[in-house]
């Protein structure tokens, strides 16, 4: 796939299936991440990858996370917050890994470089045939969850990235103007 029409035709893939990538494939999508934008080579990034047990175990985080917002909560979105990362064969989470109070560099530059190595991941997934979906959500937030994934003090989840085959149609996107996007200062 060439450049162009990798970025002009990349779609979110809401519906994915096993197997999940395999190590080559994973390589790929690090390898992409490992290029992101990266001022004073800070490399502010960390992956967290889930699969088989691992997602069973997020989705276990995922509701202790909702009992602590709601002990009243019933067993059926107790489940439902288990099942989620199930949509995927494949998860993996990108933090944002700051250093905070560098004058150069601030902490919402860290935080859009580790996005720039998410969208990088799913860029990489697209063109080897795989879908991806980048979800966040209220979970990315959430303190339990943080601290269930051992994230320190400044870290913030920017993707929870789901991977996997392709499950059903790509969605059509809307076509946009660009013109309707861009201001010009001659």
């Amino acid at each position: 796939m060439d450049a162009m029409t990798l970025l002009h035709e990349r779609s979110s893939m809401g519906k994915l299936m096993g197997p999940a990538p395999n190590a080559e494939q994973l390589d790929a999508l690090y390898r992409a991440a490992l290029r992101a934008p990266d001022h004073k080579e800070l490399t502010p990034w960390r992956f967290i990858e889930f699969s088989g047990p691992g997602l069973d175990r997020l989705g276990e985080l995922f509701a202790e996370a909702e009992y602590r917002e709601n002990p009243h909560i019933d067993d059926a979105s107790l489940d439902a917050a288990r099942k989620k990362p199930k949509r995927a064969p494949m998860i993996i989470a990108v933090i944002a890994k700051v250093t905070p109070e560098l004058p150069k560099v601030p902490k919402l530059e860290q935080v859009i470089s580790a996005g720039c190595a998410a969208h990088a991941m799913m860029l990489a997934a697209y063109a080897q045939g795989l879908g991806a979906m980048w979800r966040t959500g209220h979970y990315a937030f959430d303190p339990t969850v943080h601290k269930g994934l051992g994230l320190g003090e400044h870290d913030e989840i920017v993707a929870f990235l789901y991977l996997g085959q392709i499950g059903g149609r790509h969605k059509p996107l809307p076509s946009r103007d660009p013109e309707a996007f861009v201001e010009r200062w001659n």
